[in-house]
């Protein structure tokens, strides 16, 4: 199996793709081991302040070293510089918030999935033409899951996957798997500044074991 292949896999499987930036090192990192240890296998580190490449550049080694069959993909890529410079930094996959075509090139040369944010029928269209396999649906609140079950049946072959305001209940993990998504994003909902700037990295893989538990329970 490819690496594209084994990636959306991968967030089939796992249901849940945690994502979040935070400007110091030591922080990211710790964030990422808790998120290891709550049995997560990719995530995304979004491309939101200046340390960011930087710190992605540690999470790569980190991965690389102890934490096997970790994916690491990169988020908020919103142009074909940024794309190259994660894809030159070990980014296994490029997540958009919209559909960006320069980025779809710079991560086709790489060999890299790429996830574009849609939020209307014709940019998922545009994306399908494009190649798209998964689509990120954003603003995930401001659309709701009745949007998804409005579109679905006119995209039988992609994927979706909503990021923005999935909240860690029952009732909101459910309403969107019952839309049928693939899985879905949780950044401050769950990866919160309140868990980053008081380090409660213990919490997080509790929350984060929940979660998985209510992606599950939801399929």
């Amino acid at each position: 199996m490819d690496k594209k292949a084994t990636i959306l896999k991968l967030i089939q499987e796992q249901g849940i793709l945690p994502l979040f930036f935070h400007q110091d090192e030591e922080v990211s990192v710790n964030i990422l081991r808790a998120l290891y240890a709550a049995g997560v296998k990719t995530i995304e580190y979004t491309n939101r302040g200046e340390a960011a490449l930087k710190n992605f550049v540690k999470l790569r080694e980190v991965c690389d070293k102890e934490l096997g069959g970790m994916y690491l993909g990169v988020g908020t890529i919103k142009d074909a510089k940024a794309a190259q410079a994660f894809a030159d930094a070990g980014a296994d996959y490029i997540i958009s918030p919209g559909l960006v075509e320069e980025v779809v090139e710079v991560s086709e040369k790489n060999g890299l999935l790429w996830v574009p944010g849609c939020m209307t029928p014709s940019e998922v269209i545009r994306a399908e033409n494009l190649g798209a396999k998964v689509i990120k649906l954003f603003p995930g609140n401001i659309l709701g899951p009745a949007f998804l079950s409005s579109i679905k049946v006119l995209f039988p072959n992609l994927l979706f996957m909503p990021t923005g305001g999935v909240e860690l209940t029952k009732e909101s993990i459910g309403g969107w798997f019952k839309a049928g998504v693939c899985a879905v994003g949780m950044g401050s909902q769950l990866v919160s500044k309140d868990v980053m700037d008081g380090k409660k990295y213990a919490e997080l893989t509790e929350s984060t074991k929940q979660a998985i538990e209510i992606v599950n329970a939801s399929r």
